[in-house]
Order: C-alpha cells, then sequence, then structure tokens
C-alpha cells in the first residue's frame, strides 16, 4: 500500500521506543516518531539505537556525505548534537511505501537551525528514511537533500564552525 501523510513529527514528537517493538504499521510510527524526538531533543542513545546495527545502514545527508554503519551514524549526530546550532524540525509530506517488514518514509523536513551569529535560519531538506522489522523497527537508510545551493552552503558552514 502506498499512502500520502502529513506525519507532522517535530519538536513535539515522543519517545516511543517500546512501541517500536510491535510488528505492523503502529510500531513503525512509533520508530519514526522516536526518531524524530531523538533529532529534535538532541537524545543521543535514543537515536542512534533507533538504527540497525549493521555495517551496511547507510546514511547520505548534506553534512556527512554517504556514511556506513551505526558507528558512524553516531559519529556525525554526536558532532552535530555538541556544536551550538539549534536544530528542529517536522516530518511530513510523506508518500509512504508499506512493504511488510519494511516501510519507505519520503517526504519533507521543514524547520530551522538557530546559528550564534546569523540567528535563527530556515532549513528545508528532501528526506527518505526506510526502516525493517526484525524484533523491533530500525532504521536502515536515510538520505537527505536540500535543493537550495545558497541555502545548502550555509547550513554546511554552519554545522562545521
Amino acid at each position: 500500500m502506498i499512502e500520502l501523510v502529513d506525519y507532522g513529527f517535530g519538536p513535539g514528537a515522543q519517545a516511543r521506543v517500546a512501541e517500536a517493538r510491535l510488528p505492523g504499521r503502529d510500531g513503525a510510527l512509533a520508530a519514526l516518531e522516536t526518531f524524530y524526538y531523538a533529532l529534535n531533543s538532541k537524545d543521543l542513545e535514543t537515536l542512534v539505537a533507533g538504527w540497525a546495527d549493521d555495517e551496511l545502514v547507510q546514511l547520505n545527508n548534506p553534512i556527512g556525505g554517504i556514511l556506513r554503519s551505526r558507528e558512524a551514524v553516531r559519529d556525525l549526530y554526536a558532532r552535530v548534537f555538541a556544536g551550538t546550532l539549534n536544530v528542529q524540525v517536522t516530518f511530513g509530506d510523506a508518500a509512504t511505501y508499506w512493504l511488510g517488514d519494511s516501510v519507505v518514509f519520503a517526504g519533507r523536513e521543514v524547520g530551522t537551525y538557530r546559528h550564534p551569529e546569523l540567528g535563527e535560519q530556515p532549513l528545508r531538506i528532501r528526506t527518505t528514511r526506510i526502516f525493517r522489522y526484525a524484533g523491533t523497527w530500525q532504521q536502515i537508510h536515510h538520505h537527505g537533500s536540500i535543493d537550495d545551493a545558497d541555502a545548502l552552503a550555509r547550513y554546511q558552514s554552519a554545522i562545521r564552525s
């Protein structure tokens, strides 16, 4: 089944770790919401636990490029969370592909980051997240990209400073 859903998982998202163990739709949505809770709350341990422990899980994004392994995911988000930026995004407008023991969420992250010198800056990221079920729902792939070249350059510079 394919459906279009505006999830609205953002700064108000909840940690639903126990529910992410449920098979099916409810568990997958709990895992997705838990990711956005962890991202917006800078909860590194919860965020990393939501990724499968496999050397070939992959994160492709404007900050880290192509990274493989849960440890590489940890290292990237540890750097982002330790920095001075306060990234807040909400996930929605997602085509959702339900595939039995896996699901693809392809949508948008819309929000802001606060830079000490530039102030609050808009953030718009096209994003795809893939989860699989193996006793719990865990993320196995993420691809995020920023279309606006100037916005991308500002965001990369802000993260690296």
